[in-house]
């Protein structure tokens, strides 16, 4: 069974199908048990969506200022 910080780790790589059939498995896996990375892919895939939005109306530094806050949130939580 996968731990959160693995979850986090091999996100990205989830919702850019990059995974392997076993490995998406595993990862469906722990999900189906664990709320807090439900919601953690949920946001994170909310996160990838609204950045191409941002970049037009954003700055370099306030692009990079959510991403830090994000990096900064999942290390909090996912120890």
């Amino acid at each position: 069974m996968l731990k959160c910080r693995e979850v986090v780790h091999q996100a990205d790589a989830l919702l850019a199908g990059e995974l392997s059939r076993r490995e998406r498995f595993v990862l469906q896996m722990h999900l189906i048990i664990c709320r807090h990375c439900r919601r953690y892919i949920r946001q994170f895939e909310w996160l990838l969506r609204a950045i191409p939005r941002m970049h037009g109306s954003a700055s370099e530094a306030e692009i990079s200022s959510v991403l830090k806050a994000v990096e900064n949130a999942e290390k909090s939580t996912f120890k």
